[in-house]
């Protein structure tokens, strides 16, 4: 029996959120989205998520406000963060430094530093080295000391998603 979507019985602005970004696969849609991912065929391989479970959620963030879809090269639909979506940046990070502090025994499996003085931005966005608040499009991704080289055969997204890059730039596959 799947639990319901909603927290019906809480008038709380946290389980409001919940009901949005908490079901399995949702945050790490977003990530993804952070990360450059656009097009269903990268999120599906990258995650490795049944296409019916990828379609539901990302359906579901879309009728949210979290992503909205725009035309891409051809006549394929890519999925962008809106401003709703780029609001979650700060969770994104928060969580990502909570798991590396707690289950990433040999160091952050990726490091976001600013682009322009190589200073690691803190969850809210601030530089410490320049004192700069950085903006997710002056944030770069790079492989940080826990991250594991990945497997010869490794799909395309997870072999782009290996090499440095600014956060937000399309991937394109």
């Amino acid at each position: 029996m799947a639990l319901p979507r909603e927290y019906t019985n809480q008038a709380c602005s946290l389980a409001r959120s919940l009901e949005v970004v908490g079901e399995r696969w949702s945050l790490l849609i977003v990530r993804d989205a952070f990360f450059g991912i656009r097009r269903f065929n990268d999120f599906s391989s990258h995650l490795r998520i049944p296409r019916a479970v990828l379609t539901d959620r990302l359906d579901f963030l879309i009728s949210e406000g979290v992503l909205v879809r725009t035309p891409g090269p051809g006549r394929r639909l890519e999925y962008e963060l809106t401003e709703k979506g780029l609001a979650l940046w700060p969770v994104v990070r928060t969580l990502t430094v909570w798991g590396d502090s707690f289950y990433a025994p040999g160091g952050p499996r990726r490091v976001f530093t600013h682009r322009d003085c190589g200073g690691e931005p803190d969850p809210m966005g601030r530089c410490p080295r320049c004192g700069e608040n950085v903006s997710l499009a002056e944030t770069m991704m790079r492989p940080g000391p826990g991250f594991a080289k990945p497997a010869e055969d490794a799909d395309p997204v997870t072999l782009a998603l290996a090499q440095p890059r600014k956060l937000l730039q399309p991937l394109t596959s």
